[in-house]
């Protein structure tokens, strides 16, 4: 039960570990806004989003999930109105469910749902988030900087785990932030 990254998967009785594993060996996740645009004002909207909590390997996550953003991305303006949102983020982007032959619905392919709202992070708080997203997503150093990109992160209300068959683990952010991945 390793994955590439290295570690062993927790077991179904460690949520809040099982939380920040998936967390730290996902690359990218699922960003649902509450849309603010013309036609789709108040509905939902899901985009995917790089993301890191820290360079890749066991030492390295800090549990917060890190974006770099720009005002001109459609969800950032949906932001802008309401910044709550939800963020799920999956195994099946891995290695390990393809290997175990789990589709990425099934409870065994881990996948974590946060609620919370997403927040700029002061100058100090962008080194440590510069770090992790561009150690993971070496690309965005070369993106426009015309595009005013800035650093944010998810600030996690809610957590909830899908890992086995049974049901949603409700893990809180004290839970999540006490252990380490």
């Amino acid at each position: 039960l390793l994955l590439a990254a290295g570690g062993a998967i927790p077991p179904p009785e460690e949520a809040a570990r099982m939380a920040r594993f998936v967390l730290h060996h996902c690359d990218w996740g699922a960003l649902a806004t509450l849309s603010a645009q013309e036609g789709l004002r108040g509905h939902p909207f899901a985009n995917i989003f790089s993301i890191s909590d820290g360079p890749p390997g066991p030492f390295g996550g800090s549990g917060v999930p890190y974006l770099y953003l720009t005002d001109m991305e459609i969800s950032v303006q949906d932001l802008e109105i309401n910044s709550n949102a939800s963020l799920t983020v999956s195994l099946a982007q891995t290695s390990y469910c393809k290997k175990h032959k789990y589709d990425p619905q099934s409870p065994l392919c881990a996948h974590i749902i946060f609620c919370g709202s997403i927040v700029k992070v002061n100058d100090s708080e962008a080194v440590l988030a510069k770090k992790a997203l561009f150690s993971r997503h070496p690309e965005m150093e070369t993106w426009p900087k015309d595009h005013n990109w800035f650093f944010a992160k998810f600030n996690i209300t809610n957590i909830w785990v899908l890992d086995y068959f049974g049901g949603l683990k409700i893990v809180t952010p004290e839970e999540y932030y006490s252990v380490k991945p």
